[in-house]
C-alpha cells in the first residue's frame, strides 16, 4: 500500500511544480529515499507512457516532468487562450526575440515601441530571456527556462516554435 502512496506523492509533486525537476529535488521534497524515488518514477513512466493516458512523464538526464502530450496542446492552447499568463504585447515582444535572437533591447523597442521595456523586464524576472550588456544596450535571448517552461527541445527549437505559432493562429 505504500508503494502507490509512494507513487501518488511523486505524481502530485510533479504535477504541482509543472516543470523539470531533479530526482534531488524530488526526494528534498517528498521525503521519498532515492531508491524508492526511481522505483515510484518507474511505475509513473509505465503507468503515462504505456497507457493512453493524456500525460507523459518526459525524462531528460535525472530530471523528470509530468506534462500533457503533445496530442493534446490543442486543446491546453485552447484552454489557455481564456486568461493568458502574458499579456498579447508580451507575447509579441517574446516572440519577437525568440526569432530574432541574439537582438539588441533597443531594436526591441524600436520594432515594440517603449512599453517594450516593461514587457522585457517581466520577462526577466519570470527568467525566460537571458541578458548581456553590449555598449549602451542589453543583448537579449532566450534562456534555457523558457525552453523548459513551453517544452521546446533546443535542437529543434525553430520547428517547434513555428508549431507553438501555428497553433495560435487556429485559436483567433
Amino acid at each position: 500500500m505504500e508503494e502507490k502512496n509512494n507513487e501518488a506523492i511523486v505524481e502530485a509533486a510533479l504535477f504541482a511544480a509543472g516543470r523539470f525537476m531533479s530526482l534531488q529535488e524530488l526526494v528534498m521534497i517528498t521525503g521519498i529515499n532515492p531508491l524508492t524515488m526511481k522505483e515510484a518514477i518507474a511505475k509513473l513512466s509505465e503507468k503515462y507512457n504505456k497507457t493512453e493516458s493524456a500525460f507523459e512523464l518526459l525524462m531528460r538526464e535525472e530530471n523528470y516532468k509530468l506534462d500533457v502530450k503533445k496530442d493534446y496542446n490543442w486543446l491546453i492552447n485552447r484552454l489557455a487562450a481564456g486568461k493568458s499568463e502574458f499579456t498579447r504585447a508580451e507575447q509579441e515582444t517574446l516572440a519577437i526575440v525568440a526569432y530574432k535572437q541574439p537582438i539588441h533591447q533597443s531594436v526591441v523597442v524600436k520594432i515594440r515601441g517603449n512599453k517594450a521595456y516593461d514587457h522585457i523586464k517581466r520577462l526577466r524576472e519570470l527568467g525566460l530571456l537571458k541578458t548581456k550588456r553590449v555598449s549602451h544596450t542589453l543583448e537579449l535571448s532566450l534562456s534555457d527556462l523558457f525552453y523548459d517552461y513551453f517544452n521546446i527541445n533546443k535542437n529543434n527549437k525553430e520547428n517547434q516554435i513555428a508549431e507553438i505559432q501555428n497553433s495560435q493562429e487556429i485559436i483567433k
